[in-house]
């Protein structure tokens, strides 16, 4: 078991939701120094710990994704948890959430993992730990964008656990229901703190375990997929029409 203890850990979108939680549960296992990022420094919450270094990233925008792989070439451990969330169906939502939804978390994730790629070879033992999302195994109608983007994310991060398989570089695939954040904000689903599921996420981590489920949800929609993967659309089509 590889701890996170004294390791470097950079973490983007960490000024709130997932991100947030996650900046604090490595500080209390032990990380040396967390490299946290936001498109808004004004909206950084104050952490109150040292270990901290505040970055300014927009995770789309290969200039600043330069400037922070200048400052952060002691990275271990890349958490790439920055991510957006649009509402639209395929057929009548707008084009431009899709393709939102597209840039931010498939396409600047792979920005972001051919970036530190390079840093984390020569910083071994290191991991790559993408946060994509449950409907990675079976779209959700309203939300199709963010579903296709998170889809396609989980695709990338298989390749590139493959692609790195022989460097000493870990790469993880998270995919949790939904969580009690911002982006899930005005749902009635009975969803977990942020602060628990980035725990579990950790420690699942820590274990060497390369596909995560964090929470109860997720797992139980896993579950239906790996029965039969019919039986997961069928899950979301009686909650998409309210069945």
């Amino acid at each position: 078991m590889q701890t996170l203890k004294d390791q470097v850990i950079f973490i983007t979108g960490a000024n709130r939701g997932i991100g947030k939680s996650l900046v604090k549960a490595a500080l209390e296992k032990g990380a040396i120094k967390i490299y946290a990022t936001s498109r808004d420094l004004n909206k950084m919450p104050d952490f109150n710990d040292d270990r901290i270094v505040p970055l300014q990233l927009d995770i789309t925008d290969n200039t600043q994704i330069s400037k922070v792989t200048e400052v952060a070439k002691d990275t271990q451990v890349l958490i790439n948890n920055a991510g957006v969330l649009s509402y639209g169906n395929i057929l009548e939502g707008e084009i431009s959430t899709i393709e939102n939804d597209m840039n931010v978390n498939y396409y600047g994730t792979i920005r972001m993992m051919r970036a530190f790629a390079p840093i984390l070879e020569k910083n071994t033992p290191a991991k790559i730990v993408n946060i994509a999302s449950i409907v990675a195994y079976s779209p959700f109608p309203s939300i199709a964008g963010y579903s296709a983007s998170k889809t396609a994310l989980f695709s990338a991060t298989q390749s590139v656990r493959i692609e790195l398989a022989k460097k000493n570089i870990e790469v993880h695939s998270v995919n949790p229901g939904a969580i009690d954040t911002d982006m899930n904000k005005g749902s009635d689903w009975d969803m977990p703190a942020p602060d628990g599921i980035a725990k579990t996420i950790l420690e699942k981590i820590e274990s060497g375990e390369l596909d995560i489920i964090p929470d109860k949800m997720g797992l139980e929609m896993f579950n239906a997929w790996e029965e039969r993967p019919s039986k997961l659309s069928e899950i979301f089509h009686n909650m998409y029409y309210g069945e």
